[in-house]
């Protein structure tokens, strides 16, 4: 079995697996309609990019329609892009602004009209025959280049961005599972890109023979072919995924550039009042503690709270709640009369979901494991 046959093949189960997932993704029953049909518009746009390698052996497109085929991957970066932002807040709409992502296509399209679009069917289909090799060809490439890297920066930043607004407003591990989603995502869709290019820059040198080009096309479909299962994987055993943050929260850093600094002996009052409050009601005790409830709690408004915690504290709400969390666990764990207690139920009573977590805060706070700290500290 020849390279171009097994390109084919690949090709085509990849296009199937895209296609049922897209289905699947727009007909489950969610709260998270916008999210699953931004998805599955890429994956279907992805789909009928790839299907360049088959579907020409089923069917013949008229040259504007292949034409049309061809451009329409400058659709992918916006629809991943939009979904990201989907994923991250809960309350995202699409608006009229977002049109403007289409800009890049609209200009490809713009380039082809004086030697495609306006032309005879018969030179339109001459100038697809060499397509590839045409000036046009090479600029739109080359938009389609800067376009790209544009929209990886600005989902890296976003994602940066949405860690920072989890860190300062929440301590429940499932407050993360769709930082941690997106993250594996755009790692999947930077290495994939990062092939693309790669297999561009081999077929478009001209110093490789196709046979080697092709050994690069095979390398980058095995690799859309894991993608695929990766992504029907997730979905079946992630089904606490696309619970988002609000549109308007801000970082602290945001909101106090917005305001007038505080007076400095109310910060201090505030700050007195809720070191007192985490240590007489110990409200870190609920593991789904968040800035909203514990501004509930105290009295303080989420965005003073916020400050007092990140700016003054100089901590990330969920360093602040899992320090007290770490000494109530510090307490039990140097308590002889409670040796029967193990660590998972230790865990649990002070707030923790997870051993992960717990281990790995105890250790940022101690530099030891909680077994190691019960030893040590019961044997001095």
């Amino acid at each position: 079995m020849d390279n171009t046959t097994i390109i084919s093949i690949i090709s085509l189960i990849i296009v199937v697996l895209f296609l049922f997932f897209a289905v699947f993704l727009v007909s489950v029953k969610t709260t998270k309609k916008l999210s699953n049909k931004l998805l599955a518009s890429f994956l279907v746009v992805t789909a009928v990019d790839i299907s360049v390698f088959f579907y020409a052996s089923l069917i013949e497109l008229h040259p504007v329609l292949e034409m049309l085929r061809i451009q329409l991957s400058c659709f992918k970066d916006p629809l991943l892009f939009l979904y990201i932002l989907s994923v991250i807040y809960s309350d995202f709409k699409l608006k009229p602004k977002h049109l403007l992502l289409l800009t890049p296509w609209v200009i490809c399209l713009i380039i082809l009209i004086p030697n495609f679009f306006s032309v005879s069917e018969a030179n339109q289909t001459a100038f697809l025959q060499n397509y590839s090799q045409s000036f046009e060809a090479r600029v739109i490439r080359q938009i389609n280049r800067v376009v790209e890297i544009l929209y990886i920066i600005a989902e890296i930043y976003y994602l940066i961005r949405y860690r920072k607004l989890l860190l300062e407003n929440y301590t429940s591990k499932e407050a993360f599972y769709n930082y941690h989603w997106l993250k594996q995502l755009i790692i999947f869709i930077l290495v994939g890109q990062a092939l693309t290019f790669l297999k561009g820059y081999i077929r478009d040198s001209g110093a490789f023979e196709v046979e080697i080009v092709n050994i690069y096309r095979v390398i980058l479909l095995v690799f859309g072919l894991f993608f695929s299962f990766w992504l029907v994987f997730k979905a079946l055993l992630s089904p606490k995924l696309f619970r988002g943050i609000g549109i308007d929260l801000k970082l602290a850093k945001e909101m106090i550039s917005e305001k007038e600094d505080t007076a400095n002996n109310k910060q201090h009052t505030q700050i007195e009042k809720l070191k007192a409050y985490m240590a007489t009601e110990a409200p870190y005790l609920d593991a789904s503690l968040s800035v909203q409830s514990l501004s509930d709690q105290v009295g303080i408004p989420p965005r003073e709270l916020s400050i007092l915690i990140n700016q003054e504290l100089n901590q990330h709400f969920f360093d602040f709640i899992n320090s007290f969390r770490i000494e109530k666990a510090k307490e039990i764990l140097e308590n002889p009369a409670k040796n029967k207690q193990t660590v998972l139920e230790i865990l649990y009573e002070v707030g923790f979901n997870s051993k992960s977590s717990f281990n790995t805060a105890f250790k940022k706070h101690t530099g030891n494991t909680p077994t190691s700290y019960r030893k040590i500290t019961q044997n001095q």
